[in-house]
């Protein structure tokens, strides 16, 4: 197995997630990439009250649709930039399945964003994704992301 695949949570916790998307503020949806690995990527995000997704201090079913896709474009950012040494390629949602939305998190809350690659194939990458926030799961889906070379 390739070593830069195996990261150090320490290490990507002092990523600028900024270098790693191709959103730029204020459609910035998550904070720090926290795990990396081949199959799983791991994202946490505090919802803070000034996100356009904020509504009545909760975090809209939207928001976490985005902040999914955007954990998503983080796997691709940091692969793109630490190991193929190359620049940040757009992705675009191509589909959402089976998404189940269980509660959303309010402002101040932290969340925690896990995608797991099922495929990755020409340009497409199939993920099962969830939300967990304070040991409960908010959200599971899975998501096709079309990634534009």
């Amino acid at each position: 197995m390739n070593d830069d695949y195996q990261v150090s949570e320490q290490f990507l916790r002092t990523i600028d997630i900024h270098e790693l998307l191709p959103q730029q503020e204020p459609f910035v949806m998550v904070g720090l990439l926290v795990h990396f690995d081949r199959i799983k990527t791991v994202t946490e995000t505090i919802i803070d009250a000034s996100n356009m997704f904020v509504e009545n201090g909760r975090m809209s079913a939207s928001g976490l649709i985005e902040n999914i896709a955007q954990t998503c474009a983080a796997r691709i950012g940091y692969v793109n930039k630490y190991i193929l040494k190359r620049g940040i390629q757009i992705g675009f949602i191509g589909a959402i399945r089976n998404m189940e939305i269980n509660d959303l998190p309010s402002v101040g809350d932290t969340i925690t964003t896990t995608v797991d690659v099922v495929e990755e194939v020409f340009g497409m990458i199939l993920a099962n994704a969830s939300i967990v926030c304070n040991g409960q799961t908010l959200v599971t889906t899975e998501m096709k992301i079309a990634i534009k070379e």
